[in-house]
């Protein structure tokens, strides 16, 4: 792909430009999985492979929807400023092109939750529940098992997945109960998943919605992102899976090779700037304000919808017992505001009584949400990243700070840091009881140790720490090798 490819077109800017939200007509599937939970009482079933010979499974679902009627439960969303109060009128449609609010903050996506507290929380745990291993389009993928409340409005036939998600949660034996004397140690391992890791999740709803908006002529030709690995991996991939163009900003000679190889191979657009994260970071905010190309990065308030569903997979997976503590890695920290969001959803909605408690996890050598959190979240500052094992959350100016303060603040929440000296010896024992782990999850670990010695976290406490990124094969494999044998 040539790079005037990207240049030649209209102008366009991504400032907001109405405050008024015209909602879309729904287009949903709605599977019910007990007609008594379902206060309307609307009948529907859980969906059994339809009989179409010669078709596939997205024209499978077409004609499903056709031939089965849909209740009118109106679900929607909308964004409307992060953090707003209930006075405030600000909102945009899912079909606009707007990534901050008239005051420059940030944006979140706001459901009509109205609408779905008319189902109990039995009815969207059956629901939920029902759909986990199928194939049926878009079901099969644990983003889309929850599509009502991730993009309620979209039609099935615009998603773009490769049935991402419901991850593995594991047993951590062994390892809890060598190093932590824990019994109740669980891994989710939410790099495994189509291109190795946890940005799957908010690149499927994403690039769905692009996808969406190029079908209505929006003035979208690409879209674009910075990235330290995995994002430029997700985006690449999901856009190649649709035709669509993408734009990635890599910082020159501070990524693996693994993470360059996909989205070359996925036909990107790779540009190897000389700078750090956080300058790609800007450069992207000013290529996508003047270009019709679309902002990728989790300033994008749609990436968190889909993240968010790890959260609700980990209840799913312990039948809906809530855990006690959940451990994050953060770097961008879009994806510890992810877990609290999918988390409060759950309470809200009634499907659980309370949620976990959450502990960001930062490397020493990238850590401006740390040291905020040590001030009393009375002083921050960004930082200038230094290297670190950790590529992926080597970020010095985090975009979602405000999500992360308010994700920990109102979960109870804990931010701890990592050493290089002591991630590597967090992976050594994790190794030493066949984990074998990427540095991110050495970070998580660290932070899991420092609070069980001190400990805040108990022997009995149940807790869930998320491996967010791949496995980072080149590294384990070859960079580990090289560096026990040279």
């Amino acid at each position: 792909m040539a790079a005037s490819s990207f240049l030649q077109y209209p102008h366009f800017t991504s400032k907001p430009r109405s405050s008024s939200h015209v909602k879309p007509t729904p287009h949903f599937l709605l599977i019910k999985a007990s007609s008594s939970d379902n206060p309307s009482n609307a009948t529907a079933s859980s969906p059994t492979p339809a009989t179409y010979k010669g078709c596939n499974i997205r024209e499978e679902a077409r004609r499903h929807s056709l031939t089965h009627p849909q209740p009118d439960n109106n679900f929607s969303a909308k964004y409307v400023p992060f953090n707003a109060g209930p006075t405030c009128s600000e909102s945009y449609s899912l079909d606009e092109i707007v990534y901050r609010s008239q005051s420059g903050g940030l944006l979140d996506v706001q459901h009509d939750m109205s609408a779905l507290k008319a189902f109990p929380g039995s009815y969207w745990r059956s629901l939920f529940d029902s759909r986990v291993g199928k194939t049926t389009w878009p079901y099969g993928s644990g983003v889309w098992s929850k599509k009502e409340w991730v993009l309620p409005e979209i039609s099935s036939d615009d998603i773009v997945s490769a049935f991402e998600g419901n991850s593995n949660l594991f047993w951590a034996e062994r390892f809890g109960k060598q190093f932590l004397n824990m019994n109740e140690l669980w891994v989710k391992h939410c790099g495994i998943s189509h291109t190795g890791s946890f940005k799957d999740l908010g690149m499927t709803v994403l690039v769905s919605q692009v996808n969406r908006l190029r079908k209505m002529n929006k003035p979208v030709v690409g879209v674009g992102c910075a990235s330290t690995g995995d994002t430029s991996a997700a985006l690449s991939a999901y856009c190649a899976s649709a035709g669509i163009p993408s734009i990635v900003f890599l910082p020159a000679n501070k990524i693996s090779m693994a993470q360059l190889v996909q989205p070359i191979a996925n036909g990107a657009f790779v540009l190897s700037i000389d700078t750090d994260f956080d300058g790609c970071m800007q450069l992207i905010r000013e290529v996508t304000a003047e270009l019709p190309i679309y902002l990728a990065n989790s300033l994008n308030s749609l990436r968190l919808e889909g993240q968010k569903t790890a959260a609700i997979e980990i209840l799913q997976q312990f039948d809906w017992e809530v855990p006690d503590w959940v451990i994050v890695p953060g770097g961008n920290l879009g994806n510890i505001y992810a877990f609290y969001k999918g988390f409060h959803m759950c309470k809200e909605l009634g499907l659980v009584d309370r949620i976990p408690r959450l502990v960001c996890a930062q490397a020493a050598n990238a850590n401006p949400l740390y040291l905020y959190y040590k001030s009393g979240w009375k002083d921050f500052k960004p930082v200038k990243a230094n290297s670190t094992f950790a590529s992926a959350i080597q970020i010095g100016d985090p975009v979602s700070i405000d999500r992360a303060v308010y994700a920990l603040q109102n979960s109870n929440g804990i931010v701890e840091e990592a050493t290089e000296e002591e991630l590597m010896d967090a992976m050594a024992q994790a190794d030493s009881t066949g984990m074998f782990i990427c540095p991110h999850t050495g970070v998580a670990l660290t932070a899991l140790i420092k609070l069980r010695d001190s400990g805040v976290i108990g022997p009995t406490d149940r807790t869930v720490v998320v491996v967010s990124f791949k496995d980072l094969w080149y590294w384990m494999v070859v960079e580990r090798i090289s560096h026990s044998l040279f």
